[in-house]
């Protein structure tokens, strides 16, 4: 089949199946009384169904899965085995939503869910030995993990955020012209159009007054997504490249998110509060208290997510190493710049950054 006709049919089922099934689960959420209360650390003032996350997962799951069975591309094993990570990280977030969860449980569940990716794809060694690649993969799948579970504070900030930061791992992908990783490129390409399908359709009930959450089984979700793709991503533009440098690429990519966990690491560690305890302190809370608006706020995310975007795009399209580097120090500078203005907006402390935890996270 066509590629591109494919691509466009993945986008679409994914898209169509979240979108008319989310009314459904937010029914469900509600009659079984699955919601998030409000309190000192939230913003939202009624009690909201937290199954958002598990209708982006179905769609992706639903659609990759149409993939294996109709053949429509033959990945095997490498896609079964980032299905079998997704569906443990899910699981891992409906839990902790529910029942609540240990930090020490929901890092082997993360930890499980890294190495089901990182066995079944194959990535033992792409950094180097296997004492090399396998802590640094860790990191970077479980940062972002928590980065997006932290940054899941305000309506519709993750859901469109990540689907137009998939819509740029498509577009690297699509642009990956070598025909000795085609197949590969494929792989990226449908995976990113199956994931951000799915998180746009999802987008109408989550933006601004949101009528469901992600919850930590979407958060989550999202943020296996973005660890696994910026791997695969970054695996795809070596290749093509020849050259390591372009793992550079996913950091790029991701800059906005590692930005967020990074602001809200410092600032809390400074000012002697929890690092690991949720707070109105993230960048977004703060682009809020300035706007003075939910919906502004979203909006200026996703243009910054687009800049990101466009310039990741350019930067490996332009073939430049130069390029590649001179970017990467300059949105380090700028957010490092942006970071400094957003710490002199004043934040909102809540109780449990100040008291015993818990166990209650972003």
């Amino acid at each position: 089949m066509n590629i591109i006709y494919s691509c466009f049919i993945v986008l679409l089922l994914s898209f169509s199946i979240v979108y008319f099934i989310t009314p459904l689960i937010i029914k469900f959420a509600l009659r079984i009384n699955f919601v998030d209360k409000p309190n000192y650390r939230k913003i939202h003032k009624k009690a909201t169904p937290l199954m958002g996350g598990i209708a982006v997962f179905v769609g992706f799951f639903l659609v990759t899965t149409i993939i294996i069975v109709t053949k429509i591309h033959s990945y095997g094993l490498p896609l079964i085995g980032y299905l079998l990570g997704a569906v443990v990280i899910v699981l891992v977030g409906v839990i902790d939503d529910k029942r609540g969860m240990s930090p020490i449980v929901k890092m082997l569940g993360q930890a499980l869910a890294c190495m089901l990716f990182i066995y079944s794809n194959n990535l033992f060694t792409i950094l180097g030995p296997i004492y090399i690649t396998l802590p640094i993969l860790f990191l970077w799948m479980v940062g972002l993990m928590n980065a997006l579970n932290f940054l899941d504070n305000m309506d519709g900030i993750i859901s469109g955020m990540s689907g137009i930061l998939a819509l740029g791992f498509y577009a690297i992908s699509f642009i990956s012209k070598n025909p000795a990783i085609i197949h590969y490129a494929d792989f990226v390409a449908l995976l990113s159009l199956a994931f951000a399908g799915s998180v746009f359709g999802f987008l109408p009930y989550n933006f601004n007054p949101a009528r469901i959450f992600l919850g930590d089984a979407g958060s989550l979700f999202i943020g296996y997504f973005l660890g696994t793709i910026g791997i695969l991503t970054g695996r795809l533009a070596v290749e093509n490249m020849g050259n390591r440098l372009f793992y550079l690429l996913p950091v790029l990519m991701l800059s906005y998110a590692i930005f967020d966990i990074s602001l809200v690491s410092y600032t809390r560690k400074r000012d002697g509060r929890r690092v690991s305890q949720g707070g109105k302190d993230h960048s977004t809370h703060r682009i809020g208290t300035a706007m003075g608006s939910t919906k502004i706020t979203a909006v200026i995310i996703y243009l910054i997510n687009i800049i990101i975007v466009l310039v990741t795009i350019l930067v490996y399209e332009m073939h430049s190493e130069p390029l590649l580097i001179f970017s990467t120090i300059l949105f380090a500078a700028g957010f490092l710049f942006f970071g400094r203005k957003l710490d002199n907006i004043p934040i909102i402390i809540t109780q449990n950054q100040l008291r015993k935890p818990q166990g209650d996270t972003d």
